[in-house]
């Protein structure tokens, strides 16, 4: 007797795991990051969101016109290429599990909120650890239970962040805002690109569902909805939230937070903010972990399985996940959370999560060109055709301003371990060459 099938994500479920992944821990740590710039990065929201709408409809017209498991890893393949495949994998898996290390820390800097003895740096290291392994050990047990993880995190912490976001204007204070206009030191072009630099870090996760196509029921229909679904969500709760805790704290006290909406809290409702939001703070953060350790371990499946990653990370449990390159990706999690160990929590979490974005970037490019190739190769014209080249378009200038507002040193060492994919592709090169078939014809028959 075969075994069952294991059962699939429907559509309010994949639209949490887009809208979990992305409201992870930008909405609870990213205010303090954006400080250092000012309330002028209202402005980088604003191209941030543009931008990630962008980037949300190249995902949605790719679902719906050219689903596959993988997501940017099977665009950029097909598109330029078996090297440039591996490459943006290579990029995408990187900056994704250093970005799942973050998320891991905001578990425990909210937490250490509500019990003191978490705030010592090794206390801290050994609790983001144990939070690490068994949600990688949750994980391996099958996408169902991750998806069902993210829905109920995701609801339970929107109370308190709507909350803030809407009732948090009756403690805005407009002199306040003003006087933290831009604190950078830089000019204010350069100020809004870094901001919208910064911000790229909420939006992360917009090609949730592309990724995860193998696991989606429907995915020509599920897919494109849930992007833009959860791309409104997370959007509207972003720039809501943001805005408003700009006026609430001075800047000087925001960048220097390590939870700065439970700050929020104690100035709207007292010590029992502290530990309302800090609790919530806590339960999405372990929801939008355990969904981005879904994302990783798809994209190395999807790579494994055309030659382009080690054979180990292709190979599926019982439970139909890949258990074994979900156990090797927590191993390097916990050796890079140790090497990276600072005083200050929020120092490595800025850290961690610049060069994360910056390695999300390339398969992100990738895969708007796709867009303009598959549109051309469906022969799409008219609005349909201009709708996708705009999108595409947006979308690549975006990812462009992005680069140029990074900080320049983080900007180099993520470009130096990118181009470390070079030396190791011809190790690839044999199992490409007999795992890797030409793809069939576009099914000229599915309607856009």
């Amino acid at each position: 007797m075969s075994a069952a099938a294991p059962r699939k994500l429907g559509l309010a479920m994949a639209t949490m795991l887009v809208a979990g992944n992305m409201i992870g821990t930008g909405v609870f740590l990213l205010p303090a990051n954006l400080a250092t710039v000012g309330s002028i990065s209202l402005f980088g929201w604003i191209v941030a969101t543009t931008g990630a709408v962008a980037l949300g409809l190249v995902f949605a017209r790719l679902g719906q016109l050219d689903p596959q498991p993988g997501g940017p890893y099977a665009y950029a393949r097909d598109t330029f290429g078996p090297y440039i495949g591996f490459a943006s994998n290579y990029s995408y898996w990187f900056g994704n599990w250093i970005g799942n290390i973050a998320i891991a820390l905001v578990v425990t800097g909210y937490l250490s909120r509500l019990v003191p003895g978490l705030d010592g740096p090794y206390a801290r290291v050994l609790f983001t650890l144990l939070v690490i392994w068994v949600l990688t050990l949750a994980n391996a047990r099958g996408a169902r239970w991750v998806g069902a993880l993210e829905a109920w995190t995701l609801s339970l912490a929107l109370i308190p962040i709507l909350f803030i976001a809407v009732a948090g204007w009756w403690w805005f204070d407009p002199a306040l805002f003003r006087a933290g206009w831009n604190v950078s030191g830089l000019g204010d072009f350069d100020a809004i690109s870094r901001s919208a630099s910064i911000a790229l870090w909420a939006f992360m996760g917009v090609e949730s569902a592309s990724v995860s196509a193998g696991v989606i029921d429907n995915p020509r229909r599920n897919i494109p909805l849930a992007t833009l679904l959860g791309l409104a969500v997370s959007a509207v709760v972003y720039v809501a939230c943001s805005t408003v805790i700009m006026g609430m704290l001075p800047m000087e006290t925001l960048k220097n937070s390590s939870a700065p909406f439970a700050e929020a809290g104690r100035i709207m409702i007292g010590e029992w903010g502290v530990w309302i939001v800090g609790l919530c703070a806590v339960l999405k953060s372990v929801g939008a972990l355990g969904g981005w350790m879904l994302l990783v371990g798809q994209s190395a499946q999807a790579a494994a399985k055309d030659g382009l990653f080690p054979r180990v990370f292709g190979r599926l449990n019982r439970h139909g996940m890949p258990g074994a390159g979900l156990i090797i990706v927590a191993v390097l999690m916990s050796a890079v959370l140790l090497v990276t160990v600072s005083p200050t929590l929020a120092g490595q979490f800025d850290q961690l999560t610049n060069i994360a974005v910056l390695l999300t970037i390339p398969p992100y490019l990738f895969s708007a060109v796709t867009l303009w190739r598959v549109s051309l190769d469906r022969g799409e014209c008219g609005g349909l055709r201009w709708g996708s080249f705009l999108a595409g378009g947006a979308a690549t200038v975006y990812c462009l301003w992005a680069l140029i507002g990074a900080e320049p040193s983080l900007l180099a060492h993520a470009v130096v371990l990118l181009l470390l994919s070079a030396p190791l592709y011809p190790f690839f090169m044999q199992r490409v060459r007999t795992v890797v078939q030409p793809r069939p014809p576009a099914d000229d028959g599915v309607s856009p």
